[in-house]
């Protein structure tokens, strides 16, 4: 989670540093998020198959060394590269979710898998801020090195601690699946990416989203005719699963329309030479550590919000915490839409950003454990956590496909203009607003058992 956030206020020098484009700039965060949706379940599996600590020390393995890939970039096609390989071991998480449930005795899986989750919030919120710190001082690559050293330390005492996992499971590998879904989020991604220079109605731009749609077409038949599929289609015929969801890849798009753009608008100004900076009409021409400060409202309150809301939930139902949830979330993005003159108000947008995502984060998982038989929860609750990330994947690109459509005039299209920043701001909170609607078709919870017997995929 430190790698995963300390780059977001960082994007901005990033782009400077290695003469890219904001778009451009962005898949340094969406291609961590990208191949972290596609290969967690995939390792995931695998560590049924041959042992969750083998597979833990193998996706750490690789995280090392996309991390010191990241580091040595010299330019933005390796970075993108190395932080897609970074991604690749997303299954860190479940993983260790999975060793927690198989190691600890019934009575304590609680408790550890509570601890686990709160280094979640910390990682993120510690990342926003020591970016600034780094960043203030050293060069960007040191972002990587410092990912690096303690993850080596870690697969250290991984290997000398944690007691092979006694169990196994016989699976097959949806392979097909995996490629698919990759061709077609990675071609729908990059036509959002060129749409701007190509053309929107170019050929290039068509054929690309084309290629993208049919990629999806395809893989829902084949997903729906393999007995082990990477997503289980299949299940998105129970009404519950299919608009929680639903209300998943929202949360994720609306959290990431904002997030990951708030940093670039507060800076906006900063770090130009005197002639262009005269034309930037907002912004707070922030330094990088205020541009961290400036997102930790939000990650203070999702570390607050999560324990909080599972105290009220018997009383109140996970289906209407949601959908406050959703509520929440929106009015955070409108307000960024509406107000953003003071720091102030960013200040409170993020806040509100913050507790709504604690807020849907939260009860996502506990809507899938009472929509489903227990013996199927790992694998929807795996499917709940890629249509997150794959919300956030598609929210991080649409916003800076829209931001790349503005530009103040007599930059050569290198400045963003501020209506860019407000229209993905409006169209983040509105999205989550229609979110909120979504929850209404949500069945009210019939649950099948009443604690957590499987977050492996969370």
């Amino acid at each position: 989670m430190l790698q995963q956030t300390l780059v977001v206020p960082a994007l901005p020098t990033i782009e400077r540093d290695l003469h890219t484009t904001n778009t451009w700039g962005t898949w340094v965060f969406t291609g961590f998020l990208l191949t972290s949706a596609i290969a967690s379940p995939l390792l995931g599996k695998l560590g049924d198959m041959h042992g969750k600590k083998r597979l833990l020390m193998i996706a750490m393995a690789i995280f090392i060394v996309g991390t010191v890939a990241a580091a040595l970039s010299t330019s933005i096609a390796m970075l993108i590269v190395a932080r897609a390989l970074q991604g690749a071991a997303g299954a860190i998480f479940p993983l260790a979710f999975g060793i927690i449930r198989d190691e600890f005795p019934p009575e304590k899986v609680g408790s550890g898998l509570g601890t686990l989750s709160a280094t979640f919030g910390v990682g993120g919120g510690v990342g926003l801020v020591l970016s600034g710190v780094i960043l203030q001082h050293l060069h960007w690559s040191w972002l990587f090195w410092v990912g690096a050293f303690p993850i080596a330390i870690a697969l250290v005492l991984v290997w000398r601690i944690i007691p092979e996992s006694p169990i196994r499971r016989p699976a097959r590998l949806d392979w097909q699946g995996a490629v698919l879904l990759s061709l077609g989020l990675s071609t729908f991604l990059v036509a959002l990416s060129e749409g701007e220079s190509w053309g929107w109605l170019s050929a290039p731009t068509l054929g690309v989203f084309a290629t993208s749609i049919v990629a999806f077409i395809v893989w829902v038949l084949v997903e729906l005719r393999i007995s082990e599929p990477l997503i289980d289609i299949a299940l998105m015929r129970n009404r519950s699963v299919l608009w929680t969801n639903v209300a998943a890849l929202i949360a994720g798009f609306a959290m990431f329309g904002t997030f990951l753009l708030v940093p670039t608008f507060v800076q906006m100004g900063a770090g130009l030479p005197a002639s262009m900076a005269a034309l930037v009409d907002y912004g707070f021409q922030a330094s990088v550590i205020e541009a961290g400060l400036f997102l930790l409202p939000a990650s203070l309150m999702i570390i607050v919000v999560g324990p909080f809301v599972g105290r009220i939930e018997p009383h109140i139902g996970a289906r209407l915490i949601v959908m406050i949830g959703m509520i929440v979330l929106g009015l955070g993005g409108l307000l960024l839409a509406l107000a953003h003159t003071e720091s102030w108000q960013i200040v409170a947008a993020m806040t509100l950003v913050g507790t709504g995502v604690g807020l849907v984060y939260a009860m996502l998982a506990k809507l899938i454990i009472d929509a489903v038989e227990p013996g199927v929860t790992g694998v929807a609750m795996g499917m709940n956590t890629v249509m997150r990330t794959v919300g956030g994947v598609i929210g991080a690109q649409v916003g800076a496909a829209v931001i790349s459509i503005y530009a103040i005039p007599g930059t050569n299209g290198l400045i963003p203009a501020e209506r860019g920043f407000t229209t993905v701001f409006l169209i983040a909170g509105a999205t989550a607003i229609v979110g909120a609607f979504c929850c209404l078709l949500i069945p009210r919870a019939r649950p099948h058992h009443t604690v957590y017997t499987d977050v492996a995929g969370d």
